[in-house]
Formats: structure tokens, C-alpha cells, sequence
């Protein structure tokens, strides 16, 4: 079987090949394929596989390319990992927004609508490609602002695109070891869009126990969304949120908190990165471990301004590990090439399965998966304020989507000023004549009316 990666450079590349290493499954991926348009951080990322690969009798071969239609011929799976503008581009988006008094993070807020005006043209291009060169191909969507770029390939290549994130998997896991279950033996009743998304319930042989995790301080404080939330915010809306909604129901704190570190996210991570890709290019030693030291610093830095915000304190060290979007990603393959039978919360299409959404929304629900593709399992509503938070940001995707594709300026605009975490009309159309100015990619907006 071969997989594509596209963004074959990226960081986080070396977790995938990692859990490729680790199947021994019969029909299992015997040839990857690295795409990037940088050749000097592919070749970085290929000597950090190859170490890698050195105790393995029969690694997955691995071959690299900066051509895409060389790369998607014959590809059975492509995976989309890719980064436009790079990590400066998500420094400059949080740096902007938070130079306006709003939240900048990558996929939450203006950060998010900036990178999706951006990558969304890219993506769809990708999608069309895909269509033509390997119109058999499923497409495995990891390309941030996931959910958005998920809808925005499903346009093109309908139920053959599928997205995933780690973030539903990492809650899962750690609200089953609060309440001292396993697990693969739980049903997890999760629902929303991506980074926008609530666990409601948690089935042990048809019993939903979160009720008494919810109601014990103790237990709570045991994992992180119960320190970054808190038991008394949790018990009032009866569920156990996305971390990522700490930034909707705390949004001055992360703001503040933002504003206040010595370096935004996106900024932390780019000298990271940076130092990295160029120590390990010019220096000899092993390129894994300069991996894996990297690797280490930026997982225990991970939503640090918000964890202080909230006073939840450092991360568990079982958060340090991987086990994440590589392991979804290989059930996911696992399941569709060997119809294995699975079910795992992933981003598609609504169908119907999640009430107050059409059926073209690309939704993060749990789905049933086999052979032929993933299937969401029909939700019980969202609460109201649930609801309408999920439906006033698939509103702003909406906006984006058609600004990215049809080149409308005004629907850019109309994304920035109605998402919730940006107050102000004026503020938005600062921050949109900034975007422009800061990113050439934007170019394709001017066209379309004078500012």
C-alpha cells in the first residue's frame, strides 16, 4: 500500500512513519512518498526516518519529491500536512491579531480565518489534483484549519476526503483513565466541529458515567481539561469541552495571557523548528535525537499561556508521548484498505447525523468505518448555547470558503467581524487591510473591491 504525505517535511512527520513502523498488519503501507515544496527540510525529515527505520528488517520504503503529480500517481492514501506561509505565516497571524486586542491562535478566532484564507486555495488545488491523478486515492485531511479545509476538498472529492485531529483522541483517553475505564471499551459521545467540539457522554455497557466524574472535584483535577475548565464550569453545562474551547468561554484571560508571555505560540515553536532543521542540516549526530528533543519541548509548552491562565499547572506526562493524529490516521487506513471494522471521531460530512447543520457540513463526530469510507453516526442534538456557538462558526468557515474560493472580499471581512472572538467591525477590517498587507497569498482578495 502507498501513502502520499504532503507537507513531507513537516515536523510531525516522523510520528506517522513511526506508527507505520510499529504495524505488522497483513496489507499495511510499504511505500511512503514525502512531498514538499522545501528541499532542504525534506532531506532533514528523511534522515530522521531513516534512523528511524535502522532496527526494522522491512521498513516502509521511502522516497521524497517536490513534484505533486509525481507524488500522487499511484498514491492509495494521501495524507495533507501542509503549511502555507510556513511558521512565520502562524507567528505573524497571532502577532497580528493580538496587536489588535484579539486572539490569533492558528485555527481559533482571526489566526484561524487568516491561515484558512490562505490555505484554502492551495487545498482545493491539491483536491482537483487528487481527483486527476489518483481519483481512487482517500485523502486524509490533517492541514489546519482542519475542518474548513475538510469542507473545502469535500466540494471536489466528496466522501474520499476525511479529516482527523488528535484532540477528541487525547479526551477520550484521559477522561476514561479519570473515571478508571478503559478506553476501547467506552462509547464516547462527542460532538461538534473541529477544536469546537464537547464529550457529553462516556457509555460503559450503556451506562453514562460522566455524570460521577463531573460531579467528583478530585477526579477532575486528575486531567487537564479538568483544571483548565474547572468542576464548577463543567457541572453548569454538563459536559466536558474541546480544549480549545477554553479560548471561546475564557477569552480575556487567554487574550491576556497571550499578550503577556515573552513569545506568542506560533513564534515559540518557529524558533524551535528553525533551530532545528538547521542545526541538524549542517551538523552530524544523530538527526532522531535532535528530533525527539524538539519533539519533547514543543509538547510540554503546549497551550502553556492557558494553563496558566487557569492555574491547571504543567502537563501529564502521558501527554508527552505520541499516540495521537498518527495512530487515528492509521486506523483510519487500517480500516478503509482491510475493512477492518472501527469507530473513531473524525471530520465529515453531517448527512444528517448532527441536527442544525446541513448535510454538507463538515462536522467532528463519532463515525462508523469500513471499506467503504466513514459513515457519522447520527448525535442527539446540541445543547442551545452548544448549538449556537457551533452554528455562528460554521457560519464565519462558510464566509471563508466562499471569500477563498470566488475571491470575495466582503465574505473575508463578514468572517473576521462575525466570529466570536473578534468585537468589533473596525477591528476586523484593521486586521483584514493588515492580513493583506503582511501575506502576498491575499493578493487574490484585492481584485475583488476597493478597501
Amino acid at each position: 500500500m502507498r501513502l502520499t504525505i504532503l507537507g513531507g517535511g513537516g515536523f510531525r512527520v516522523p510520528l506517522v512513519y513511526r506508527a507505520l513502523l510499529a504495524d505488522e498488519g497483513k496489507g499495511r503501507v510499504t511505500d511512503v512518498v514525502l512531498h514538499d515544496l522545501d528541499a532542504s527540510r525534506i532531506a532533514v525529515i528523511e534522515r530522521v526516518l531513516a534512523e528511524q527505520a535502522a532496527e526494522f528488517s522491512d521498513p516502509p520504503r521511502v522516497t521524497v519529491t517536490t513534484d505533486l503529480d509525481e507524488a500522487l500517481t499511484g498514491a492509495d492514501f494521501v495524507f495533507s500536512a501542509i503549511r502555507v506561509g510556513g511558521l512565520p505565516g502562524r507567528a505573524a497571524d497571532e502577532r497580528l491579531a493580538l496587536e489588535e486586542g484579539v486572539l490569533g491562535q492558528e485555527t481559533v478566532g482571526a489566526g484561524g480565518i487568516a491561515y484558512g484564507l490562505r490555505t484554502i486555495p492551495v487545498a482545493v488545488d491539491i483536491a482537483r489534483r487528487v481527483a486527476e491523478r489518483a481519483p481512487d486515492a482517500w485523502v486524509i485531511n490533517f492541514t489546519n484549519p482542519a475542518g474548513t479545509v475538510t469542507e473545502a476538498m469535500s466540494r471536489h472529492l466528496g466522501d474520499r476526503v476525511i479529516g482527523i485531529c488528535d484532540s477528541p483522541v487525547g479526551l477520550g483517553r484521559r477522561v476514561a483513565a479519570a473515571l478508571g475505564v478503559e478506553s476501547e471499551s467506552v462509547w464516547f459521545d462527542y460532538a461538534g466541529l473541529n477544536h469546537l467540539g464537547w464529550l457529553r457522554a462516556v457509555r460503559v455497557d450503556g451506562r453514562d458515567v460522566l455524570p460521577s466524574l463531573l460531579a467528583d472535584d478530585a477526579a477532575l483535577a486528575s486531567f487537564e481539561e479538568g483544571r483548565l475548565f474547572g468542576g464548577e464550569w463543567l457541572r453548569a453545562i454538563g459536559a466536558v469541552p474541546n480544549e480549545y474551547l477554553h479560548y471561546y468561554y475564557f477569552d480575556r484571560d487567554a487574550v491576556a495571557a497571550a499578550r503577556e508571555a515573552p513569545k506568542t505560540r506560533g513564534a515559540l515553536v518557529l524558533h524551535q523548528q528553525r533551530d532545528f532543521y538547521a542545526r541538524t542540516a549542517d551538523t552530524p549526530g544523530s538527526a532522531l535525537e535532535a528530533w525527539d528533543a524538539t519533539r519533547l519541548a514543543r509538547e510540554t509548552t503546549y497551550m502553556a499561556e492557558n494553563r496558566e491562565a487557569a492555574g491547571a499547572g504543567e502537563r501529564e506526562s502521558c501527554d508527552l508521548e505520541s499516540g495521537g493524529y498518527e495512530n487515528v490516521a492509521l486506523a483510519l487506513m487500517r480500516a478503509i484498505a482491510q475493512d477492518e471494522r472501527t469507530t473513531l471521531i473524525l471530520n465529515v460530512r453531517n448527512r444528517g447525523a448532527l441536527p442544525g447543520l446541513d448535510d454538507d457540513a463538515v462536522v467532528e463526530v463519532p463515525c462508523l468505518v469500513d471499506a467503504n469510507g466513514a459513515r457519522p453516526v447520527a448525535c442527539a442534538p446540541l445543547a442551545d448555547h452548544q448549538l449556537g456557538l457551533v452554528t455562528t462558526v460554521k457560519a464565519v468557515e462558510r464566509a471563508v470558503l466562499e471569500a477563498a474560493t470566488t475571491g470575495s472580499r466582503p465574505a473575508a471581512l463578514r468572517a473576521l467581524a462575525t466570529h466570536p472572538l473578534v468585537d468589533s467591525v473596525a477591528v476586523a477590517r484593521r486586521l483584514l487591510e493588515r492580513y493583506e498587507d503582511h501575506f502576498p497569498q491575499l493578493a487574490y482578495l484585492r481584485a475583488t473591491g476597493a478597501r
